[in-house]
């Protein structure tokens, strides 16, 4: 199988160096270009549509989120991991809404880093959808940093949809809905591919997102309990 292609976007050369030297002590991960700002990552990233693309969420002349969001259009096949020195920026929050696959802080473990370059390259999301869920709660009432658009209507799901869309965003995991619900593990998964096939969503991630943008579950109050 070919090494899966990864483009790091950052403006601090010493960062991208460090990030090269991990991802090349890995078998089966190539990184194919390093980008300075958001602008050159979009270039870069059209020229060579690589599998995953780390942004940087704070750089130069264009943001990770405006870059995130231009890739995610016109770059579908690349997926974007965000990267952020805090854990809680409300800078993520628009980059998860702009199609991100999840974030990474960047002084988090390099196994970590290698972990989350593969799961989402697989296609799915490198974040629990609960971890989602406590950046999303922290912010949501915050003023968005991009422009927002009119949330989608939900006409598109069944009843049963519904259910599983709503307790997808509470953090439940496929076994977890499906014991909740009283309905298989494989019918959940089944329930959550038309999902993201009926909205063009990438991920659980991009799923939590749609749920808050909708109304269908509202922001609580972060506690200690929340961790998971």
């Amino acid at each position: 199988m070919r090494p899966i292609s990864v483009l790091l976007a950052d403006d601090q050369p010493m960062i991208r160096t460090g990030f090269r030297l991990i991802l090349e002590a890995e078998g089966g991960i190539e990184v194919v270009a390093e980008a300075s700002d958001g602008r050159e990552a979009v270039t870069e990233t059209a020229r060579l549509s690589p599998d995953v693309v780390l942004m940087d969420i704070r750089m130069p002349h264009m943001d990770g989120v405006e870059a995130t969001e231009l890739i995610v259009r016109n770059s579908p096949s690349s997926r974007v991991i965000v990267l952020t020195t805090f854990d809680l920026d409300a800078h993520v929050v628009d980059a998860l809404r702009s199609g991100a696959s999840g974030f990474l802080v960047k002084d988090g473990p390099a196994d970590s880093l290698v972990e989350a370059i593969r799961t989402v390259a697989t296609g799915d999301a490198v974040l629990a959808p609960r971890v989602t869920r406590r950046l999303l709660d922290r912010f949501a009432a915050m003023p968005s940093q991009s422009t927002p658009s009119p949330p989608p209507r939900l006409d598109a799901l069944t009843v049963r949809e519904l259910d599983v869309l709503r307790t997808l965003a509470r953090g439940l995991s496929n076994a977890e809905i499906g014991r909740e619900l009283g309905i298989g593990e494989t019918t959940v998964k089944t329930h959550v591919a038309h999902i993201l096939d009926k909205y063009q969503l990438r991920d659980r991630v991009q799923a939590v997102v749609l749920a808050y943008d909708c109304g269908l579950v509202t922001p609580r109050t972060t506690s200690a309990t929340d961790a998971g």
